[in-house]
């Protein structure tokens, strides 16, 4: 009877995460296709594909439902890579190719190690860098960018994390990683946003 309290407890989390973060990508799209969110096409190719691999980790780790967010993820970041490269073709730059590159790299690197916790790691890593293109746009536009994303997004992963059926550094790093990214780019955000709207 314990057993299934803790899988059924699993499961709830596993399921909020998923539900919370598939409501923070609506007003995100509804911005995008509204003209005033314009997402950064290599960042969100590179999230989808590295939320596809550690998804695919986690489950091989024994993560559970608490990996189920990192599948939504996945799908959702593919959707907003194809409607950034229809909208927002404009912000990308050569730094950007060397971004895209060294995710590329990394993404080698979890291939031919074929074990987890490695792999797991270097898609951190790569996360972090496939980050940097949109940081840069967001420091010069804030107003490109839906705040609500990442807010929702941090809870996501934070739910996802408490959500995990097997606790290790394979299957909380890389959704911890992106909680402390979220909460620096939020900050930059409010910072930038105001910095901009109440110049010195």
């Amino acid at each position: 009877m314990e057993t299934i309290t803790t899988l059924d407890y699993h499961v709830v989390l596993g399921t909020l995460s998923v539900v919370i973060g598939a409501i923070a990508y609506v007003p995100y799209l509804r911005d995008v296709f509204g003209g005033t969110t314009k997402p950064h096409p290599f960042t969100w190719l590179i999230f989808a594909l590295l939320n596809g691999l550690v998804f695919f980790g986690q489950v091989a780790e024994g993560a559970g439902p608490g990996s189920w967010n990192t599948a939504m993820t996945a799908f959702a970041c593919m959707t907003l890579a194809g409607a950034g490269f229809y909208v927002s073709r404009t912000y990308i730059r050569p730094f950007d190719w060397l971004c895209f590159a060294g995710a590329l790299l990394g993404v080698v690197s979890w291939v031919v190690t074929k074990e987890p916790l490695t792999a797991i790691v270097v898609a951190t890593i790569t996360d972090a860098l496939a980050f940097l293109p949109t940081i840069r746009k967001a420091y010069a536009h804030p107003q490109t960018e839906t705040a609500s994303l990442y807010v929702l997004g941090t809870a996501k992963y934070v739910l996802g994390i408490m959500a995990l059926q097997t606790f290790n550094v394979a299957t909380v790093l890389f959704p911890a990683s992106i909680s402390i990214i979220n909460v620096f780019f939020m900050c930059m955000l409010f910072i930038r946003r105001r910095t901009l709207k109440h110049p010195a």
